[in-house]
């Protein structure tokens, strides 16, 4: 996709965001997995957010080849804990936190890091088979647990909402969702500050902004169709 095409699908994308949040501000963030530095530049110069890329050795590999620039980066994919070096102390946010073992695995490399890692708590909202995320019923428990470390952050939540078929038909997640947010905002922990809702792809972040969401991670919607 070209430098203008990318530059005009984020502007439009913002008037969207504009539309429909109410004033709230939401960040936007874009999937750059397969993404060439140059569409990358292109897109922060556009005016996103951040990056945000789901496999830990790609994103190492773009941060040593300075793809980013001096962008901010987030990881949004499934993070073993032999992949922790990659990642700790250099993504701005984890956004797929789903275990207090992996929480434990992060505040302890962040520790000899010197440095504090901001997480966010996946939830498998959908109750998805196979799908990684805290059940709902789970989140508490997983919640007072940060108290017990000292080099994380847990600053809000994340789900990956099940496919819809038709436009909306998944809206009653993204609410769900939502409402867990409010719920635990209401909580006073020690190391837990839901600041960040972040919900809604390419295919569903209109309905998950209007449910709620503040950050959203785009990646077609900016790039088109991935190149592999």
């Amino acid at each position: 996709m070209s430098i203008m095409e990318i530059k005009e699908r984020v502007a439009a994308i913002r008037e969207e965001i504009a539309a429909l949040s109410g004033g709230r501000e939401v960040k936007l963030l874009a999937a750059t997995k397969t993404r060439t530095a140059e569409e990358i530049q292109a897109a922060f110069a556009a005016g996103i957010d951040a990056a945000g890329e789901n496999k830990a050795q790609e994103f190492r590999d773009k941060l040593l080849s300075g793809a980013f620039g001096d962008g901010e980066v987030h990881f949004f994919g499934h993070l073993q804990s032999n992949k922790l070096k990659y990642v700790v102390g250099r993504a701005a946010l984890i956004h797929s936190v789903d275990s207090v073992p992996l929480l434990r695995a992060i505040d302890t490399m962040a520790g000899e890091r010197g440095v504090c890692q901001n997480v966010l708590a996946e939830v498998n909202i959908g109750r998805e088979p196979g799908k990684h995320g805290l059940n709902p019923e789970e989140l508490t428990g997983f919640l007072d647990a940060a108290a017990d470390f000292c080099h994380i952050k847990v600053m809000g939540l994340m789900t990956v909402a099940p496919i819809a078929e038709i436009p909306d038909e998944n809206r009653e997640y993204f609410a769900k969702m939502y409402q867990l947010f409010i719920d635990n905002q209401a909580e006073k922990r020690d190391n837990v500050v839901m600041k960040y809702l972040s919900m809604g792809m390419s295919g569903d972040y209109r309905a998950a902004i209007s449910e709620g969401s503040n950050m959203v991670r785009i990646g077609t919607g900016i790039f088109g169709l991935r190149q592999y």
